[in-house]
């Protein structure tokens, strides 16, 4: 991580009262609030329908957004959008940001910009069943966060701190999540599919 701009002399390392607060960490400390009064309410469920249109590509819907994701065409694809693994890489670098905004605005650490860049290398053989030793996900990740800020080093050390506690995706990536991978197989007289939660493409009906 590297950080722009160093502390002034005599700069105030106390997080300002809350009603000299931005709007961001008035958002925050309002959504914190109503899950400290109500817990069970901060469990929340999200979910994106992906569907196979044409060779590799998909077209995912996530809400009310609807995305292309492909391959590149070294791996077979039309490149029509972003493959999978880099989606992976993409939900990090912004997870990173959206992290580091919330607490900086909750910690009233002053933060003017935040840029990150995030690699992975991944090998190949493991997709395309070359060698069956070699693991088909990441080897591992390095993650880049770029700070511009006027804070002090501890500040920023503790903003660091605090992000790499509450990251989701940080998280998800660090430490084994349980999955339940389930197939349904339609056309062949079976009479089961997935769990319904909603039909594809919902949010675009109209």
């Amino acid at each position: 991580m590297s950080i722009i701009a160093k502390t002034p002399a005599g700069c105030d390392n106390q997080t300002p009262a809350n009603h000299n607060a931005s709007p961001i960490a008035q958002s925050f400390e309002r959504v914190a609030a109503g899950f400290r009064a109500d817990p069970a309410s901060a469990k929340q469920r999200f979910t994106v329908y992906s569907e196979q249109t044409e060779g590799l590509k998909s077209e995912v819907e996530v809400r009310d957004f609807l995305f292309t994701v492909d391959e590149p065409a070294a791996l077979g694809g039309s490149d029509a959008g972003p493959n999978p693994i880099e989606l992976v890489l993409t939900a990090i670098a912004s997870c990173q940001e959206i992290t580091y905004r919330l607490y900086a605005e909750k910690l009233g650490i002053p933060l003017t910009r935040v840029s990150t860049r995030v690699s992975g290398t991944v090998d190949l053989c493991g997709l395309f069943a070359v060698d069956a030793g070699a693991r088909p996900g990441f080897e591992g990740l390095e993650i880049d966060v770029e700070l511009e800020s006027d804070a002090s080093e501890a500040e920023i050390e503790r903003l660091k701190r605090t992000v790499d506690s509450h990251c989701p995706v940080l998280d998800i990536l660090r430490n084994a999540t349980p999955v339940a991978a389930r197939t349904a197989v339609l056309g062949n007289g079976s009479e089961t599919g997935l769990p319904e939660e909603g039909p594809l493409f919902a949010g675009l009906a109209g």
